[in-house]
């Protein structure tokens, strides 16, 4: 298994749908790639804290200010004029 292969199953690994013959391809992969181990770790890591999180609404104000930000960053600024 390459990490091009690990990354393309990395779905169906967290959704269960790996059959067993390939989910050993998968562990024997990780044990040897320190970098898929930690593609493996940290995406486990950020399903669960957001799996465990409550929603929380940000106030109108602070909501507005953060979208103007991150459409700033990526794609320009913004012509709030219109």
């Amino acid at each position: 298994m390459t990490c091009t292969d690990f990354l393309a199953k990395l779905t169906d690994f967290f959704d269960g749908n790996v059959p067993p013959a390939l989910m050993a391809e998968v562990e024997q992969h990780i044990s040897e790639c320190k970098h898929c181990e930690v593609v493996l770790d940290s995406t486990t890591k950020t399903i669960n804290i957001y799996r465990d999180s409550e929603i929380y609404d940000f106030p109108p104000e602070l909501q507005q200010r953060l979208e103007s930000a991150i459409m700033t960053r990526c794609c320009g600024p913004r012509d709030t004029t219109k």
